[in-house]
């Protein structure tokens, strides 16, 4: 196979399928920021997306110049909120409802809350 194509034919080509996948990464960036974005009207995000089908690269390189501080704070704003999600053990707190219920029927137990309260957190619960 190196004998049909030399080197730099397979660093090129390499390096080409690196370039595309990069420029997909930020294309898909962009559309989810653009859809995303709730102080942009549909208008201007339906002609974002019609320069970005009709003239990728360039409308690419111009959004963001042109509205990249913004992406990047709506960015930070989501991986804040994201990371309020991790507990301190480093992995995900995920909500489980049933604890809730349990820890609630163990204060009812106690005294701690009334047979009202631990019905209104059983229904708050499980409507969520």
């Amino acid at each position: 196979m190196l004998t049909e194509y030399g080197f730099w034919d397979i660093f090129s080509g390499l390096f080409g399928v690196f370039v595309f996948i990069a420029y997909l990464v930020v294309l898909f960036t962009i559309i989810a920021d653009l859809f995303r974005d709730t102080e942009l009207s549909g208008w201007a995000k339906a002609i974002w997306l019609i320069f970005l089908v009709f003239v990728p690269f360039i409308t690419a390189l111009v959004y963001v110049i042109a509205r990249g501080k913004q992406l990047a704070a709506r960015q930070r704003e989501r991986a804040s909120i994201a990371n309020e999600y991790i507990d301190d053990r480093g992995g995900v707190s995920a909500y489980n409802p049933n604890d809730e219920i349990a820890k609630a029927q163990g204060l009812l137990r106690d005294g701690t809350i009334s047979q009202a309260e631990y019905d209104r957190i059983q229904a708050d619960t499980y409507s969520q």
